[in-house]
């Protein structure tokens, strides 16, 4: 995209919160990645650490996770295996072309985080609706895990006490509502408390591993497949045409590394747009080809009976399965930590910010509000969870917002980053871009709004 000789940051006093807020927002940036602060005097010194490669594994990293395991059960809704490469195809031009307009929005105004960057080229506004946005999704995400923990556990439990898995089968001590509270109140919460995470470095890597891993035991199990493993009935066309857009949500959640990307493209030892363009395209591209993988296989093994979590479809005494199984919760565990801290650290700016208090003056207080606001959060996702058994309630839902962050404010920076270009003639390129932009809004808005209907129209009221 070509810079235009106007500058989005021209007027200071619009933005004059964001020395404080930019310092509060850069604890949203992505696991392993290290940034120089924004306010560097030498260009020289404003380069990042990490290479191009680099960049790519932390963009796959950021991307791929829990989310995979949704997939079967969207190629069923999808209506097959065609409909469903096609629909995630179509979605993945849009989901690159976001990221490269979020790397373009934050060189042209000097942002380098997501929210900041949407606060600087769109206004007050859709800052503060950016900023509520991340701190729902992160909250529904947490659910998600904990509810992953539950079944995970539920299977786990059943392998080792070899009981029933029927509901009510098993002890007080089996029982999902204890289980999931027990790990949550004695592993998740200290590891949320701390004002700083620096095990997320570590965290990132076990996730990686165990996502590769879940993704090639469900690959070798359609390969050579159990003899009890037979698929009920394999759609090949979706229901409705409607039935279609019920998979997006998941797509959506699965592909959503945007609030993460903003950090990682400033980094990079050459933040330039055309060589974030070839990372975010080679990092999708992998992201493309596991969640294909464990998608189609997946629902290929198990047919239109698929589970939403697709490991729930497996036997509880498969041993690899139950690795696979052991692999997620340990990633679930260090992961609500990381999406609570940045959901934490989006409602610590929106305080700070509408109370008038700087950083310096609020030391004391921070302390006790870290910890009524980490107890508040702990208890309203676990309550949450313990109530709402099924995974894909939860994802309709926040799958809606993942397209806002996807289509709508990468659209909304573009058109407005286009617009504060002073330019005498506007050329058939910029017409061009100022249309993409209002392509990627429309886009995102039907997701959001017809996944978010879907949802409470149909799911939470079923």
């Amino acid at each position: 995209m070509a810079q235009g000789t106007g500058s989005i940051n021209s007027d200071y006093k619009d933005w004059e919160w964001s020395d404080d807020a930019g310092e509060r927002a850069r604890l949203l940036q992505s696991p392993s990645v290290e940034t120089v602060p924004k306010n560097s005097e030498s260009q020289g010194n404003s380069l990042g650490t990490t290479s191009a490669l680099g960049a790519v594994f932390i963009v796959v990293n950021a991307a791929l996770g829990a989310g995979l395991l949704n997939f079967p059960a969207a190629f069923s809704m999808a209506g097959g295996v065609a409909a469903g490469i096609t629909l995630q195809m179509c979605m993945l031009i849009f989901i690159i072309g976001g990221l490269v307009i979020l790397a373009y929005c934050s060189q042209a105004s000097n942002e380098r985080t997501y929210q900041e960057v949407v606060w600087a080229v769109c206004g007050k506004v859709p800052g503060v609706l950016c900023e509520v946005a991340i701190a729902v999704y992160t909250f529904g995400t947490c659910i998600a895990f904990l509810i992953i923990i539950g079944d995970q556990q539920d299977k786990i439990i059943a392998a080792l006490v070899k009981e029933p898995e029927e509901v009510g089968g098993g002890r007080w001590y089996t029982d999902r509502k204890f289980t999931i509270s027990i790990t949550a109140f004695l592993l998740i919460l200290p590891l949320s408390i701390p004002k700083e995470i620096g095990f997320q470095k570590y965290a990132s890597s076990l996730s990686v591993i165990g996502t590769w891993y879940v993704t090639a035991v469900i690959i070798i199990k359609y390969i050579w497949p159990d003899k009890e493993l037979v698929p009920v009935e394999i759609p090949t066309s979706p229901s409705t045409w409607t039935a279609v857009f019920n998979a997006m949500p998941t797509i959506c959640f699965g592909f959503q590394c945007h609030v993460s990307s903003v950090p990682v493209f400033n980094s990079m030892k050459q933040p330039e747009v055309k060589t974030w363009g070839a990372v975010v395209t080679a990092a999708m591209v992998i992201a493309l080809f596991v969640y294909t993988g464990t998608g189609i296989c997946g629902f290929l093994t198990f047919g239109a009976g698929v589970e939403q979590d697709v490991l729930m479809s497996y036997p509880s005494n498969d041993i690899p399965v139950a690795l696979a199984r052991a692999f997620i919760i340990l990633c679930v565990l260090t992961s609500y930590p990381i999406l609570h801290f940045c959901g934490r650290a989006v409602l610590e700016g929106l305080w700070l910010r509408y109370t008038g208090i700087t950083v310096e003056e609020d030391v004391v207080r921070e302390r006790r509000r870290r910890l009524l606001q980490t107890i508040s959060w702990f208890l309203l996702t676990l309550l949450l969870a313990l109530f709402i058994p099924d995974i894909g309630k939860v994802i309709s839902v926040i799958g809606g917002l993942a397209a806002c962050f996807i289509f709508v404010f990468p659209g909304l920076c573009l058109i407005h980053a286009k617009l504060s270009e002073i330019q005498e003639t506007r050329a058939i390129s910029w017409w061009a871009q100022v249309s993409y932009g209002v392509f990627m809004v429309t886009l995102g808005a039907f997701i959001f709004g017809q996944t978010t209907a879907n949802a409470i129209f149909v799911d939470l009221t079923a």
